[in-house]
């Protein structure tokens, strides 16, 4: 189902968005999504498992081993340029950036197919792996790249960025997460999974994870710095909205 000017109102606990194609989540509250014309919402129950050729990602400045079977002229080691291509013999460029081992090597195949090779069969074998890591930013006490061995829980992963900051939106928590060239994010809400009303969802190495900013919980900060202490309690009408 695509949204296009219409705003899709969900009340459930699945909820799914996805950049051109899919989403997953948890939500309890009322909320929009899918508002953006090129997101559809996917009838998925989690978020797509990444596969294990997938958690090393060629970048930029990676070294690389080659191996064309039978063409030793070709085999050998290339370090990728700054947007994470290839000097080849007789092909030239190729665009790796982005890709997992075993899908740069199908790609050179296909380039050396036919009219260099009749049936190349290819190896890539990074150098360096380096740690598998997550990305967590918005509302945690230490946004940053945290190192992760297999499989992670967002409640850990969360933990592991010092835990959720003072004005976190806890029905408001994303995993963007990219499966065979499509990606997906994933809405959940953090309260609802530290309640134990829903299954912690597992986070993958490359995931990001993007907790939510509350606007009212900022302002209603705010407000309270300058109401006068002359009673225990403070009696405010908020008539902005929720």
């Amino acid at each position: 189902m695509r949204i296009n000017r219409s705003v899709n109102r969900i009340r459930n606990a699945g909820v799914g968005l996805a950049l051109a194609a899919a989403l997953t989540g948890c939500a309890t509250t009322d909320r929009s999504y899918g508002e953006a014309p090129e997101v559809e919402i996917a009838q998925l129950e989690e978020l797509p498992e990444p596969g294990v050729e997938n958690l090393y990602i060629i970048g930029p400045q990676a070294t690389l081993e080659i191996e064309v079977v039978g063409a030793e002229r070709l085999s050998g080691k290339y370090l990728t340029d700054g947007q994470g291509g290839i000097s080849f013999p007789l092909v030239g460029l190729i665009d790796l950036n982005g890709l997992a081992p075993n899908e740069a090597a199908d790609k050179i195949a296909d380039v050396l197919r036919g009219a260099y090779l009749l049936n190349p069969q290819v190896r890539v074998i990074p150098e360096d792996i380096p740690l598998p890591t997550v990305s967590v930013g918005g509302q945690v006490e230490k946004p940053g790249e945290y190192a992760v061995l297999g499989r992670q829980s967002l409640l850990r992963v969360v933990n592991q960025a010092g835990g959720l900051s003072q004005y976190a939106k806890l029905d408001d928590v994303l995993i963007l997460r990219s499966v065979g060239g499509q990606k997906y994010i994933g809405a959940y809400n953090m309260q609802a999974i530290q309640r134990g009303n829903y299954a912690d969802p597992t986070v993958y190495p490359n995931d990001i994870v993007i907790v939510g900013d509350s606007p009212s919980r900022r302002r209603l900060d705010t407000i309270l710095q300058f109401v006068p202490l002359l009673s225990t309690a403070a009696i405010l009408i908020d008539r902005i909205g929720r």
